[in-house]
This record gives structure tokens, C-alpha cells and sequence, in this order.
């Protein structure tokens, strides 16, 4: 069956959904960031401050492309996995994406004392957030079904998800 891609901005929830998903429907989960700490030995933060952006959407992609067309899988993107027209093209040859949404005030509570993301490790964090969601709103778009996740917990979101799945006989 197909894999499900879970996408949208940091701290809306994809890792947490993503395994509670994954064990409801018998499948793998990855992580991608995880994915890629395992690969290089390096930890997210230190690939973007050792050698830069571009080292880890290289890295993104390089995952992306071992991960295309395999089913079962539900996967946790980084934040900015779907700015990469390739990797969409080659995830969906074999997936459904879902996106999460969370308001800025929902992830700005999320991720405050995680200051060790690189995104959000420099300047205001609300600037920072605010600019960055309407930069990936677009991106985030792509996604078959969009989930306003503010107000539900990782349950009532993985229930969504199952509900959806089921009804399109994607499982």
C-alpha cells in the first residue's frame, strides 16, 4: 500500500503523529532527520553549522531517493524536504502527503526551548516563524489532505488520517 508523507512546518507534530500512525497501520517509520543523523553521525544542527544548508538538503535528497516508491512506510519530513520539486516528484510515485498546519502562536509554544534548530536559532523567533510559513505555504500545499492540527491531539490527528486513508482505499 502507499506510504504516507507527513509535511509541514517544524513543531506541528509529524514525528510524534507520524509513529502513533505508523503503528496503527503496521508500517515502518522514518524520520528524516533522524534518517540523516544515522547516515552521517552528525547531528542536524552540526551538518547546517559544519557545512551549511546545501550539505543537508544534498543529504535530504539522497534519503529521498533510497525511500521512493516503497510502500508501507509513514514518513516524517524535515520542514523544508517538499521546497525540493524532485523529492516531491520522486515521493509521490508511491505516497500520499499530509500536511500538518499549525498557526505561528502553536508553534512558537512548540518549539521555544528548542532553540537548537537551525532555522530558529538566530534573530526573532516570531519573525523567524511567521516569515518562514509564508514562505513554505505554497510547498505545503501539495499535500492531498491538509490538517489543522491547533487544537487536536496526536490521536484525534492520526484518527483523521486513518479515516482519510481508509476511505480513498489507500490501505
Amino acid at each position: 500500500m502507499k506510504s504516507v508523507i507527513l509535511i509541514g512546518f517544524m513543531g506541528s507534530g509529524k514525528s510524534t503523529v507520524g509513529s502513533r500512525l505508523a503503528k496503527r497501520l503496521g508500517y515502518k517509520f522514518i524520520d528524516t532527520d533522524c534518517a540523516i543523523e544515522d547516515v552521517t553521525g552528525l547531528t542536524v544542527e552540526r551538518i547546517f553549522s559544519k557545512y551549511g544548508v546545501k550539505r543537508f538538503r544534498g543529504e535530504e535528497a539522497l534519503l529521498v531517493t533510497k525511500l521512493a516508491g516503497k510502500d508501507n512506510l509513514v514518513i516524517s519530513t524535515g520542514g523544508g524536504l517538499v521546497l525540493s520539486e524532485e523529492n516531491v516528484r520522486l515521493l509521490t510515485t508511491n505516497g500520499v502527503f499530509v500536511s500538518l498546519r499549525a498557526t505561528a502562536d502553536t508553534i512558537m509554544k512548540r518549539v521555544r526551548n528548542k532553540r537548537t534548530r537551525p532555522l530558529l536559532a538566530k534573530g526573532n523567533l516570531r519573525e523567524t516563524v511567521t516569515s518562514l510559513l509564508e514562505q513554505r505555504k505554497e510547498a505545503y500545499g501539495i499535500a492531498e489532505l491538509t490538517i489543522d492540527v491547533d487544537q487536536l491531539t496526536p490521536e484525534q490527528i492520526v484518527d483523521i488520517i486513518y479515516k482519510y486513508l481508509k476511505e480513498r482505499e489507500y490501505i
